[in-house]
């Protein structure tokens, strides 16, 4: 599986910086000053915390595997998470309605406490795949419901912009959306359950954090 290619914002780097020089400090048996670069790295991310921001940035490269959704936001996903916001143009055809489904089924396990989903999206133009789209969406609401989960969908023709957010402050920005896997060839190819196998489309993922933030 690829890596992925990180970037941190200034103040983030700066600790990762002071941090792994008191590892390598470390390494050499010279405790003292490792010492000092562990509490100075510390307080640079108790710092950025404190300031409540924090980017991350991801960069998928094309066909780069071992970035399902459950790898990509355990991180960020905890009992705190009740209230999930979605914000995506293109949950329209068939494979992007299993794409939210995926998502949705990752939402309502532990730990997390999702009560409920909002769906801003947009109608698809074909009245035979608006039709589809709609039933599918009610589908899939009705089927969170069971788990007493409750799923709003508004539909926007404005809408362009991709952003997923929790309530617990964590924002993340994907370039396409929910839909950065690509179609698998034949019938019985590896990722086609399992997404950590499943080649991706070549996006950039980037992850905020700010708990100033109103907008949620």
């Amino acid at each position: 599986m690829a890596k992925p290619r990180v970037a941190l914002d200034a103040e983030s780097t700066a600790a990762a910086t002071v941090l792994k020089r008191a590892v390598e400090l470390d390494s050499e048996s010279r405790y003292q000053q490792a010492l000092l670069c562990y509490q100075e790295g510390i307080d640079l991310l108790l710092q950025v915390l404190k300031d409540g921001k924090y980017h991350k940035q991801i960069k998928i490269e094309e066909n780069a595997t071992g970035f399902s959704y459950e790898t990509l936001f355990k991180e960020y996903l905890n009992e705190t998470v009740t209230e999930v916001w979605i914000e995506d143009p293109y949950i329209r055809q068939i494979h992007q309605l299993y794409n939210l489904l995926r998502f949705c089924e990752m939402l309502i396990k532990k730990p997390c406490n999702v009560k409920t989903i909002h769906l801003l999206t947009s109608l698809d133009k074909q009245g035979c795949v608006k039709e589809s789209q709609r039933n599918g969406l009610e589908e899939i609401k009705t089927s969170l419901s069971r788990h007493g989960v409750l799923l709003e969908i508004e539909y926007s023709s404005s809408i362009h912009d991709r952003e997923i957010r929790f309530n617990n402050g964590w924002m993340i920005k994907i370039g396409r959306g929910l839909d950065y896997f690509k179609k698998l060839q034949g019938r019985f190819p590896l990722g086609y359950h399992d997404f950590d196998l499943r080649p991706c489309h070549e996006t950039t993922v980037d992850i905020f954090h700010n708990k100033h933030t109103k907008k949620i």
